[in-house]
């Protein structure tokens, strides 16, 4: 049984790090599935224990955000707020810095991923009719994105998990992070900055090279509609709030704002739904059951524990945290969050882990969803962003941020 557990465990998280398996056209949420699939096929697993090994209110909280980011999106905030970013009249860096602000804020409450998903292909057209190269901006964008989600527990799918696995206070998280992330995301600033060498309009696309299909690039994210816009963030804000300062549990505040969403007259629900990432949530499943059946087994306890004889304890929070960025710079996030879960036992594990593995997703292209999206965002704009552009600024920004977040939690470690 060991070596069959072993066994789905090597190849679901080869697919990982793949992104799919040789001759197969199945991709990382496909190869969870298909490993939970294993498992519960050939009774290693029960139904009902498979069901008991996912964490619902990790689903339920990201569900519910989800929602909510689809009704803000239908409602076109997201484009509207970036339009009049592009309208502002400074300088190249100067906007740099605002896009970046904005987007890393929206990041912290909206989640990463559906900022990049909505603003990329906007903030791609507002380079072009002011001639601007837009890979810095779309690169500083998903660097941003990144950057700001790691300072809420609900910023990004790996700190949702985090949350509510180790139950978390959401104000004595934010309280923790948001000083490394306002200072990472300033070093992030000056990182694309130095990397773009004041040649702003350098490279600078024309319309017909920006845009081959002749279609307006903005035109794919809805218009403004105030009221839906008004009902999404009325609800953001007041969950925000609850979190902060209510004990009631989270994921069902969640739920009880993306229902209330729901229930409109105007917005059909099969309309929001279809914007749910039902991928990520099925990717969620299918680790949870992969990753019980191999703690079940005593596997991974005895590899911790060879691990600590050999010097290297996961109990020790920096150590902790170079696992992660390791591990997330191979599996991406999610994946290396659900792996080194288990041995975070309290908030400054939680935190030093939460940072760790969303700051190392600048790294490279596939460490992040968020900027596979804006790269593929540029792609259908006509603008080439390849592993090597966007590595020239990845990976300072990551080893920067990164350093940056150590340094503050040593400081904090160093005070108690």
């Amino acid at each position: 049984m060991k070596t069959f557990v072993l066994a789905v465990f090597c190849t679901v998280y080869l697919g990982m790090i793949l992104g799919g398996l040789p001759y197969l056209r199945v991709d990382r949420t496909g190869i969870a599935l298909l490993g939970a699939i294993a498992l519960v096929a050939s009774e290693i697993v029960g139904v009902d224990e498979a069901w008991r090994a996912v964490h619902i209110p990790t689903l339920t909280l990201l569900f519910s955000f989800m929602v909510i980011a689809a009704q803000l999106r239908m409602g076109g905030f997201y484009a509207a707020v970036t339009r009049r970013v592009g309208t502002l009249d400074v300088s190249p860096a100067a906007l740099l810095a605002v896009v970046m602000a904005i987007s890393a804020a929206m990041s912290a409450v909206f989640t990463n991923d559906v900022v990049c998903l909505a603003t990329a292909p906007v903030l791609a057209a507002i380079c072009r009719e002011r001639r601007l190269d837009p890979v810095p901006y779309l690169i500083g964008l998903a660097c941003a994105a990144n950057i700001g989600s790691a300072a809420t527990l609900i910023g990004n799918p790996q700190n949702i998990l985090i949350g509510e696995t180790l139950r978390l206070s959401f104000a004595d998280f934010l309280a923790t992070a948001w000083v490394p992330v306002v200072l990472s995301l300033a070093a992030a600033w000056g990182v694309v900055v130095a990397a773009n060498r004041r040649r702003w309009h350098d490279g600078a696309l024309s319309d017909s090279a920006s845009n081959p299909s002749g279609l307006p690039v903005a035109s794919v994210e809805p218009e403004l509609d105030c009221w839906q816009s008004a009902k999404g963030l009325a609800v953001a804000i007041a969950l925000f709030a609850g979190f902060v300062f209510s004990p009631w549990p989270r994921d069902l505040m969640a739920l009880a704002g993306a229902g209330l969403l729901l229930t409109s007259r105007t917005l059909h629900s099969e309309r929001v739904l279809g914007h749910v990432d039902w991928q990520l949530l099925i990717l969620f499943i299918g680790l949870f059951v992969v990753n019980h059946a191999v703690q079940r087994t005593g596997l991974a306890d005895a590899a911790v524990a060879d691990l600590a004889r050999a010097g290297i304890g996961l109990s020790s929070i920096p150590v902790l945290a170079t696992a992660a960025f390791v591990l997330s710079s191979v599996v991406s996030n999610v994946p290396a969050v659900m792996l080194l879960l288990p041995s975070a036992h309290d908030h400054a594990a939680g935190v030093a882990l939460a940072l760790s593995s969303t700051l190392s997703g600048n790294l490279l292209i596939v460490g992040s969803v968020a900027n596979i999206i804006v790269v593929d965002a540029a792609a259908r704009a006509g603008i080439a962003i390849d592993w090597r552009r966007h590595a020239r600024i990845g990976i300072p920004v990551t080893l920067v941020t990164l350093a940056v977040a150590a340094a503050w939690l040593g400081f904090r470690r160093g005070g108690a």
